[in-house]
């Protein structure tokens, strides 16, 4: 019954069956050099066809980042707080073998936030679209994508565009290859790449350095039992290249409750 299920924090290709519905809650933190956020995160997804899915996402914001860095947070739900309608169009699909494909799909998305400053620069609405492609089997998964977020102006002031990249490693146990109503285990090991650009005040770039650079790096776990489905994980830092006035992060950590209708 579990399908559309992938990991916390990388592009993936799996789209839910004709009618399927998937509710999730998630508890997300970010912590940086000088601050944490606590945020729940909602989310609704149906599969309009088996390779057509719409998803909508809400939050509600515990902590806010003074001043937050720019993030997608995961494939389908942004890290800031922001109203997200994304539709997911897996267009690629070659099932090869029992249990094995190929697939690509593409995503494209628009939000609109829930504070009115982030980073002390005024937050305007956002469209976001990315693809992804990769490989899905009873036992190994592998996925690779790229992504783009762009925020419009507002009042003369203009968050910087978010460029991204993810990589994602899967396997599966042969332990847990049995059926209903033995428990389904996944560890993944996920990678994310992020080249925030620099904000713009009346139509002015804030700063004249390069854009950032931002690479995180770490696991997490998947476990399917009937139509639930819990996952959890973290992501470290390994390469922060940040231009002037960029705070640093320390760790991303994520927690998500599905349940599939």
């Amino acid at each position: 019954m579990a399908q559309g299920h992938g990991p916390l924090y990388g592009l993936q290709t799996p789209t839910l069956a004709k009618g399927g519905v998937d509710l999730n809650v998630a508890g997300m933190s970010l912590g940086t050099e000088t601050e944490t956020s606590y945020m729940l995160r909602y989310l609704f997804s149906y599969g309009i066809t088996e390779d057509l899915q719409i998803n909508l996402t809400t939050p509600t914001m515990i902590e806010r980042l003074g001043d937050a860095p720019r993030t997608r947070g995961n494939s389908n739900m942004t890290a800031n707080g922001d109203i997200e309608a994304s539709l997911w169009y897996r267009f690629f699909s070659n099932a090869f073998g029992v249990g094995k494909r190929f697939e690509s799909t593409a995503i494209v998305g628009v939000s609109a936030p829930t504070d009115d400053v982030r980073g002390q620069v005024n937050v305007g609405n956002s469209v976001h679209a990315a693809i992804s492609t990769g490989y899905a089997s009873r036992t190994w998964y592998g996925w690779i994508g790229g992504g783009y977020q762009y925020y419009f102006e507002k009042d003369g002031e203009q968050l910087g565009d978010l460029p991204y990249a993810s990589a994602v490693v899967g396997y599966r146990p042969n332990i847990f290859m049995g059926d209903y109503p033995k428990p389904d285990w996944r560890i993944f090991i996920e990678s994310l790449a992020e080249f925030p650009g620099d904000n713009k005040f009346e139509g002015q770039m804030d700063f004249t350095d390069s854009r950032s650079t931002k690479v995180l790096v770490g696991p997490s776990f998947l476990g399917l039992y009937g139509a639930w489905g819990i996952s959890f994980g973290a992501m470290f830092p390994v390469v922060q290249d940040l231009t002037l006035g960029a705070v640093k992060e320390r760790y991303r950590l994520a927690i998500n409750l599905s349940y599939w209708l």
